[in-house]
Parts: structure tokens; C-alpha cells; sequence
């Protein structure tokens, strides 16, 4: 496997800890958008994409963010047990968020962390906008269509009724 090429698009908000979204592409053939690159209490990560998980009301069946205590459609109060999953996981316990792709082995999520951090660091150290870092000397660089204002359309939203608890 390799990262043929890494776009990175900077948010502009200097105070939130959401940096950059990033957009890889493998091999020349398979795009995985919405990466997001993270200032956190150590310095700069990689999170991977990943989506909102949600539950269906009892009553209405309207698919409402996890751990919400009322339904956004019918306003009944929400069942607040405790998961098996949340008790054991501190991670699960906190996020209300599950990856949409993500690397398998530590190896191949260095690998991807390295090659975004880089490609960040250059952008921000050029201070231009970015048209995409191609990561192969050899070949010019592809249009995969990504903006910004499409990143974002790209939201959880989009998965909504996916995923029921």
C-alpha cells in the first residue's frame, strides 16, 4: 500500500483543536475523505473518519444521538441505561462516535499519520491554499473534485439512519 497523494484543507479557526481535514488517496485508487487532523494534549494526531452513533426513540422510532436524555421529535424521555461495551471501554464511554475506516495494524497507522503530518506541516509552512500534495515524483497531480465546502457536506448527518444501538 501506498499514499499516492494527501490534500489537506486548514480550518481557519485558530482556537479550536480541529486543524485540518485531509483527504488521502491509496495506491491511485481508493480516496478515504474527511480524515481529520486533531491538536491534542501531546501535539498533532490523525483521527480517522468516523460517525455519529444514534439509537431509535421507543416510542417514535426517530433515530436520536446516543446518551440523549429526551427525543428530538417527540420529546419523550430516553432510556439512560448503561451499556456492556461503555462499562469496559473508557474510550467508547466518552466518544458517541465510531470509525468509518481505519488502519488495522500500529505500522499502517503511523504510516498514514506521517505521511498527513507532513503534508500539514508543509501547508501550513507555505501558507497558501492547498491543491493537494502528490506524493509521486513521477506522475502530475490528480483533481479528485474535494473542496472544503464539500468536506463538510460530508457530515454525519449523512449516515443517520446507518447504525442502531
Amino acid at each position: 500500500m501506498e499514499i499516492t497523494e494527501v490534500r489537506i484543507f486548514p480550518r481557519e479557526s485558530e482556537d479550536r483543536k480541529l486543524k485540518a481535514y485531509a483527504t488521502i488517496t491509496i495506491d491511485d485508487a481508493f480516496v478515504v475523505r474527511n480524515v481529520k487532523v486533531i491538536e491534542g494534549n501531546k501535539g498533532l494526531f490523525v483521527a480517522m473518519p468516523s460517525r455519529k452513533l444514534r439509537e431509535a426513540c421507543p416510542k417514535c422510532n426517530h433515530k436520536n444521538a446516543i446518551r440523549s436524555k429526551y427525543c428530538n421529535q417527540c420529546g419523550t424521555s430516553l432510556p439512560q441505561t448503561e451499556r456492556k461495551e461503555d462499562v469496559h471501554d473508557d474510550a467508547k464511554r466518552q466518544s458517541g462516535h465510531r470509525d468509518i475506516a481505519h488502519p488495522i495494524t500500529s505500522e499502517c497507522r503511523e504510516y498514514i499519520q506521517g505521511k498527513v503530518l507532513d503534508a500539514y506541516n508543509k501547508e501550513i509552512s507555505s501558507g497558501k491554499p492547498s491543491s493537494g500534495t502528490d506524493l509521486k515524483k513521477e506522475s502530475p497531480q490528480k483533481e479528485s473534485g474535494a473542496s472544503p465546502s464539500s468536506m463538510e457536506a460530508d457530515s454525519d448527518e449523512d449516515f443517520e439512519g446507518d447504525l442502531e444501538l
